[in-house]
C-alpha cells in the first residue's frame, strides 16, 4: 500500500492527503462514467448488427438507468459499513465483467441482463454518493470545489469518452470499444487499490480546514436499516422533497435524454454518428468548466438561486435544440450553452444536503436524492425510446424536458434559508 508513504511525502510538502483521494476518485468516475455513457454511442450499432429495435435497447438502458439511482442510498450505507476502497473495487469489478460478458450476447434478454442488471448493479454500488462521500469527509473547507471536481469528472466522462468510443466502433466494432473500456477500469481499480484510503483519520490527519485529527466513527449498523433510515427522517422535510423532484427533473433532462438519445436524435436530421459524439466531447469540455465553477460558486452564494439560474437556463437551451435547425453552428451553440450546465447542479445540491441534514447523513440522504435523478433518467431513457418508436420523432420528449426544467428552476427558491448554525464557514 502506497497511501502511507504518499501521505508522509505530501505533508513534507504541506498538501493534505485528501487531495491524492481526490485524484484516484477523480479517476474512478472519470473511467466508470465512460462505461456508464457507452450505451449512448453504442445504440446504433447495436440496431445494425441484431436489428433491436430503439424501445428494445432503451429498455436496458432504463434498467441501468434505474439499479444506478436506487443504489445509491444502499451504496452509501454500504460504504460506511465497509469502506470506500471495498466498494470502489467491487464497482469496477462488477462493471468490468458485466462489459465483458456482453461481448459475446446474442440475444435482447443477455443485453438486458449485463448491461441493465450488471452493470446497472456495480456502477450503483458507488453511484455520485462516491463523490459526495470523499467531499464530505475529507474536506471541510474547498467541499463545494471537490464536488465539481468530481461531478465534472463523472459528467465528462460519459462525453469525452463518447468520440473514442465512436471511431472504434466505426472502423474496428463496438466489441473493441468495450474491450479498451475494461482496460481502463482495471487501470483505476489499481490506483484505488495503492492509494485509497477511508478517512482522513486513517493516515492520521484531520479533514482538510479543521484542526485536530478525529477519530474514526463506531462501525455502521446494519446497511438495509441506515439506509432506510435516513430516507424516513429526510422524507418528513420539504427540503428533501424539493430536492429530490428537481433532481428528478435533472436526471431526466441529462443522463436519460441527452446522453442516450441525442445521438440518434441528430442522425435522424443528417447528423452522422462520429460528429454527433463529437458534438458530445464538446459538451464535455464546457461541462467541466462549468461544473468545477459551479463547486466554487457554491462555496460563496445562496445555493438555492444557483441552481434556480442552472435548471432556467438549461430549460432553455433544450427548448432552442429544435430549432437550431442542425447545423453546425447551431448544433455547436447549443452545446457550449448546454455543456456549461449539463451537471452543474450537483455541487449546490450536494451542499444543501449536507447543510440540511448534517456531514455524517448527508451521504445516505443524497443517496436517495439522487435515486431520483436516475428515476428520472430512466423515465427519460425509455419514454424517449418509445416516442421515436411510436411517433417516429424525439422532439416531443426535448420539449417536455426543456418545460420541465423551467418548472424546476422556479422550485428551488421556495426552499427557505438554512439555520445560521448549519451553515459553513465562508471559503477562504
Amino acid at each position: 500500500m502506497l497511501s502511507s508513504p504518499v501521505a508522509a511525502a505530501l505533508a513534507r510538502r504541506n498538501v493534505h492527503y485528501g487531495w491524492a483521494v481526490v485524484g484516484v476518485t477523480f479517476l474512478t468516475m472519470l473511467v466508470s462514467a465512460g462505461a456508464v455513457g457507452a450505451p449512448g454511442v453504442l445504440l446504433l450499432p447495436l440496431q445494425r448488427e441484431f436489428g433491436w429495435s430503439t424501445a428494445d435497447i432503451s429498455i436496458a438502458l432504463a434498467i441501468r438507468l434505474l439499479l444506478f439511482g436506487l443504489m445509491g442510498p444502499f451504496a452509501a450505507a454500504l460504504i460506511n459499513r465497509y469502506g470506500v476502497k471495498r466498494m470502489v473495487l467491487s464497482s469496477l469489478t462488477l462493471v468490468s465483467s458485466g462489459l465483458l460478458l456482453s461481448l459475446a450476447m446474442r440475444e435482447v434478454w443477455q443485453l438486458i441482463l449485463l448491461w441493465g442488471f450488471v452493470v446497472g448493479f456495480g456502477t450503483g454500488l458507488t453511484a455520485m454518493v462516491l463523490g459526495a462521500t470523499v467531499a464530505t469527509r475529507w474536506f471541510s473547507r474547498r467541499r463545494g470545489l471537490v464536488v465539481g471536481l468530481l461531478t465534472a469528472s463523472s459528467a465528462t466522462g460519459q462525453l469525452v469518452f463518447m468520440p473514442l468510443l465512436s471511431m472504434l466502433t466505426e472502423q474496428m466494432g463496438w466489441r473493441v470499444a468495450l474491450a479498451l473500456l475494461c482496460g481502463l477500469l482495471w487501470v483505476a481499480a489499481l490506483a484505488v487499490l495503492a492509494l485509497m484510503r477511508d478517512r482522513p483519520s486513517d493516515v492520521g490527519l484531520a479533514a482538510y480546514g479543521e484542526a485536530g485529527a478525529a477519530a474514526a466513527p463506531p462501525p455502521a449498523g446494519s446497511v438495509v436499516a441506515a439506509a432506510l433510515g435516513a430516507l424516513r427522517d429526510a422524507s418528513k422535510t420539504r427540503v428533501f422533497w424539493v430536492l429530490f423532484a428537481t433532481f428528478f427533473i435533472c436526471g431526466a433532462s441529462t443522463n436519460g435524454l441527452i446522453q442516450t438519445h441525442l445521438i440518434p436524435l441528430c442522425v435522424d436530421f443528417g447528423v452522422p454518428e462520429v460528429r454527433a459524439a463529437g458534438l458530445l466531447a464538446l459538451m464535455g469540455v464546457f461541462d467541466f468548466v462549468g461544473t468545477v465553477a459551479s463547486g466554487w460558486l457554491s462555496d460563496r452564494y445562496d445555493n438555492r438561486w444557483l441552481l434556480f439560474w442552472y435548471y432556467g437556463l438549461r430549460g432553455l437551451s433544450l427548448l432552442f435544440l429544435p430549432y437550431s435547425d442542425f447545423t453546425l453552428y447551431g448544433l455547436s451553440l447549443f452545446a457550449v450553452f448546454y455543456g456549461l450546465d449539463w451537471i452543474a447542479t450537483v455541487p449546490p445540491t450536494v451542499r444543501l444536503t449536507a447543510e440540511r441534514f448534517g456531514r455524517e447523513r448527508a451521504n445516505l440522504v443524497f443517496g436517495w436524492v439522487f435515486a431520483g435523478h436516475q428515476i428520472g433518467a430512466a423515465c427519460a431513457a425509455f419514454g424517449a425510446g418509445y416516442a421515436r418508436s411510436t411517433l417516429d420523432s424525439y422532439l416531443p420528449a426535448f420539449f417536455i424536458a426543456g418545460l420541465l426544467c423551467l418548472g424546476a428552476a422556479l422550485l428551488v427558491p421556495t426552499l427557505g434559508r438554512a439555520p445560521a448554525s448549519a451553515k459553513p464557514a465562508p471559503a477562504t
